[in-house]
């Protein structure tokens, strides 16, 4: 093989080419995901260095991971940052180049469709280990673990809040200024990709539904979901993890569940995530749902709960496959079962991975055909101060 074109299975490719040489990796990627980078570590490379993006706000939007980083330099890894950084490179010593429009995420690796070359060819790898070291020498110190620790602590002050419209457009690029120019839009969003685990969260109870007709605004500000999804006294919601993709969905009185927007989610803290006095004297129905998942980059259709997705028509087209729960009794071989019954007294019920991947698929049809509820509006709601305890 000396070049071949390659507009899928970069992730394959990529364990292919390091079984071959994994004498020294170079690698640039503007963005980076902790799963793409555990799966280019079992091969073991021997000398690692790579270039990336320093920007805050790539990392707090989640297109990036810090904790990608700090696991590249626990394992012994070079890294730099570079602002405005848009090309993607791998090479593996003189063995092979990769030249593509894959970032070093899994779904860059592995779900998109990401055009490139791969080559063998000596005189273009020469060439693209000039330009890699060309970035290189001019990307500034190596990164330590003591600055990506200080940078956690901004982005956590960012999220735990929920109130990004202002902390976010704080966050700093740390990275070297070599004069590449911004792209346009470049501001990053949140992400809701490579996600580790998604979960519907229910608001109301069997007594206390809501019509169709309710305005979804209306319901985020009575929630308060914008910021914090409440659990009852006697349910601490310690299985949610930090990153965790959470579905916001309300009961309506004609016995469907409407998904009506989606957030980030992190881990609950005891302390941090417990309603206060004036958490309370806002909302005092919080006297019986104390408990909080705090959520950041929450976005809503638009309209009434009608316009959002029907939990029902995820069960009947997934059926036992729509719940981790129930999949996973499905295939230990239960018979009977009934994924309506495994939403009875839940406050939140974790999805399946193809469960995921519809109700995502859905909801953002529903964005694309209703609007979400614009950020103005959002700034306007109540939002929460800094905690005191915020680790």
């Amino acid at each position: 093989m000396k070049s071949e074109v390659i507009d899928s299975g970069w992730g394959a490719e990529l364990e292919r080419a390091l079984q071959v040489d994994a004498s020294e990796l170079l690698v640039i990627s503007p963005f980076i995901k902790l799963g793409a980078i555990v799966r280019l570590m079992k091969p073991c490379p021997t000398k690692i260095r790579v270039l990336t993006r320093f920007n805050l706000r790539d990392f707090a939007s989640g297109v990036s991971d810090i904790e990608a980083i700090r696991e590249l330099i626990n394992a012994g890894a070079d890294v730099r940052g570079v602002r405005n950084l848009h090309a993607k490179l791998y090479l593996f010593g003189m063995s092979r180049a990769f030249i593509t429009s894959a970032n070093l995420t899994t779904a860059g690796l592995e779900r998109n469709h990401e055009f490139g070359v791969a080559t063998s060819e000596n005189e273009l790898i020469e060439e693209c280990r000039e330009y890699f070291e060309s970035i290189w020498e001019r990307a500034g110190q190596n990164i330590e673990i003591s600055k990506i620790s200080s940078w956690e602590e901004e982005i956590l002050k960012c999220r735990v809040t929920g109130r990004y419209f202002q902390s976010f457009d704080q966050l700093m690029d740390e990275g070297a200024d070599l004069g590449l120019p911004a792209s346009e839009g470049s501001r990053a969003i949140y992400s809701f990709a490579d996600r580790v685990q998604a979960i519907v969260k229910f608001l109301g109870k069997g007594d206390y539904r809501a019509p169709l007709s309710n305005k979804t605004l209306d319901e985020v500000k009575e929630s308060g979901c914008h910021w914090a999804l409440t659990y009852p006294r006697n349910k601490r919601p310690r299985s949610v993890e930090d990153g965790a993709m959470m579905f916001i969905a309300r009961l309506i009185d004609d016995g469907d569940i409407r998904i009506y927007g989606r957030a980030i989610g992190l881990a609950y803290k005891q302390g941090r995530d417990d309603a206060t006095s004036e958490d309370i004297k806002n909302r005092n129905w919080k006297t019986k749902y104390p408990h909080y998942i705090r959520v950041y980059g929450s976005e809503f259709v638009d309209g009434t709960l009608e316009n959002g997705v029907s939990l029902a028509e995820l069960i009947n087209t997934l059926g036992t496959n729509s719940f981790a729960s129930t999949q996973r009794r499905a295939t230990a071989g239960e018979a009977s079962i009934n994924p309506r019954l495994s939403i009875r007294r839940q406050a939140a019920l974790k999805l399946s991975n193809e469960g995921t991947a519809w109700l995502t698929r859905q909801l953002e049809l529903k964005f694309a055909t209703y609007g979400t509820i614009s950020r103005a509006k959002l700034r306007n709601l109540d939002w929460p101060a800094m905690p005191e305890i915020s680790y």
